[in-house]
């Protein structure tokens, strides 16, 4: 068998396990041994592309980077912990799109010159150094040149424009940065020059090739588009947002693959770039909203609701951890909704030893999960793994929004605009059609929360004034474990 066709069949085994390793991870029971297939996959890619591009000559450089770049992800799985989460995903897509941009122009400078040396060698004058470099290309078995040209200008655009956008995401995240968004028009008209001023040097570069410098300054203004991109984005839309960029990786991927003519690459590219399409549409519709909307920081044109004042005074009702620890006597059904608190207070470890204390009592715990609860996609699904939560408890919102008039008590954590019930009885709302969990339905509802502070959307939330809910005030892991004192005391 030759090299090549070995290549391929070994480069379609690394695809399969990929996919065997993506379907692994849609389950905690699974998630790892889909890590371990996707690791022997990366690894067997790894091991067949440094044979195949005759890479041993200069082992120390590809050797190093394997060495740095194992030591990096041990300190980081050593130390990051489950609520830096969304951070550590921002910047591993931040790192795939600077790592497609750095490649393809590595590949594109290479291309101009072994192209030049050629020129020079034959000393034929009415070739021109375009010409030269479809000769590289193709006796490299590239395929045709127009098409690795273009693949270096999506490549160069989208991985430059990924890395800084997750960087910037990074930062709203680790809120070095107001999360807040921005609808300052100046961000918007910063955000369509760089973008025209990519597709412009791209257009060069696909007419003129050789001009080199062209791929460099089309990447600069991806890199100062995705500064435009991310700034006016609310941190509340970091879900919607991660799940663009980890696509955005993907595709830059995809595009690198085909420069460099690398089978798996174009395969794991894709992957990525259509599961994060999907997720991205996924969140969209689980927060109402067009995805327009989420990447300019637009909320919903509507007629100026009640003030908190109006929703609240008077009608909120506060409660203490004693006063709660007497309510959970002799209930049956206990339903769980954690929000972005639950995350800031790290009380997930504590939502668990409340749980396994109400389970000895014969309490039936359930866990509602809202799709976009956090800053990243199943945030509170990693936050409550941690925690050693068993997964057949975590509801999706439909399937708990079913069983919720049978709950006898929904403890709300840190969560507001996912439960606020406007979403669904008032038409006016900015969150008007999104879909909530109805917790507004269970028998009482105690509410966990710093203060009647508003969510992303900036409204009150008349969940907190209705006659079956309960305010603990307070910190969300102190207000736990304050409430699991008085249980046991009771």
């Amino acid at each position: 068998m030759e090299f090549d066709s070995l290549r391929n069949l070994l480069y379609v085994v690394a695809a399969i396990l990929f996919i065997f390793g993506i379907k692994g991870l849609t389950h905690p029971r699974t998630a790892v041994r889909g890590n371990l297939l996707g690791l022997a996959g990366m690894i067997l890619a790894m091991i067949v592309t440094l044979v195949d591009g005759d890479l041993m000559p200069g082992w120390y450089w590809w050797v190093g980077g394997i060495v740095l770049g194992g030591l990096i992800g041990v300190v980081a799985a050593k130390r990051v912990q489950m609520t830096a989460m969304p951070e550590l995903v921002a910047l591993f897509n931040g790192f795939g799109g600077i790592a497609s941009m750095l490649v393809a122009g590595a590949v594109f400078h290479e291309t101009i010159a072994k192209a030049a040396e050629r020129m020079g060698v034959s000393g034929e004058s009415d070739r021109d150094l375009t010409y030269w470099m479809g000769q590289v290309i193709a006796d490299a078995g590239m395929g045709d040149p127009v098409q690795v040209y273009l693949a270096t200008v999506i490549s160069g655009i989208i991985g430059g424009l990924t890395f800084t956008g997750s960087v910037l995401a990074f930062v709203k995240l680790r809120e070095w940065i107001s999360g807040r968004p921005m609808t300052n028009p100046m961000l918007k008209a910063g955000n369509v020059v760089a973008l025209v001023g990519s597709a412009i040097f791209g257009a060069v570069l696909l007419v003129r090739p050789d001009a080199w410098w062209a791929y460099w300054a089309l990447a600069a203004c991806a890199l100062v588009g995705g500064i435009f991109f991310v700034l006016p984005i609310g941190g509340a839309d970091m879900p919607v947002v991660i799940s663009l960029l980890n696509s955005y990786s993907g595709l830059a991927a995809a595009a690198t693959g085909f420069v460099i003519n690398n089978t798996v690459l174009i395969v794991s590219g894709s992957l990525v770039g259509a599961s994060g399409l999907i997720l991205t549409k996924i969140m969209c519709v689980a927060m109402n909203r067009s995805l327009t909307n989420v990447l300019f920081g637009v909320m919903a044109e509507v007629e100026e609701g009640p003030s908190a004042d109006e929703v609240y005074a008077g009608k909120v009702t506060a409660t203490t951890p004693d006063e709660v620890a007497m309510l959970f006597d002799g209930v049956q059904r206990v339903c769980v909704v954690p929000g972005y608190g639950m995350a800031v207070a790290q009380a997930q470890h504590t939502v668990r030893d409340l749980a396994n204390l109400l389970e000895a009592q014969d309490v039936e715990v359930i866990y509602g999960i809202h799709p976009v609860a956090g800053r990243m996609p199943g945030h509170m699904n990693v936050l409550l793994a941690e925690a050693d939560v068993p997964y057949d408890q975590l509801k999706e919102m439909d399937e708990v929004n079913a069983m919720m008039e049978q709950v006898d008590i929904c403890l709300v954590i840190g969560a507001n605009d996912v439960v606020n019930p406007d979403a669904r009885t008032n038409p006016t709302s900015p969150i008007a059609g999104m879909p909530i969990i109805n917790v507004d339905q269970a028998r009482t509802v105690v509410v966990v929360k710093r203060s009647l502070s508003p969510g992303f959307a900036g409204i009150p939330n008349p969940l907190f004034a209705a006659p079956n809910t309960l305010m603990m005030f307070g910190d969300g892991k102190k207000a736990l474990v304050e409430l699991i004192r008085a249980i046991k005391e009771n």
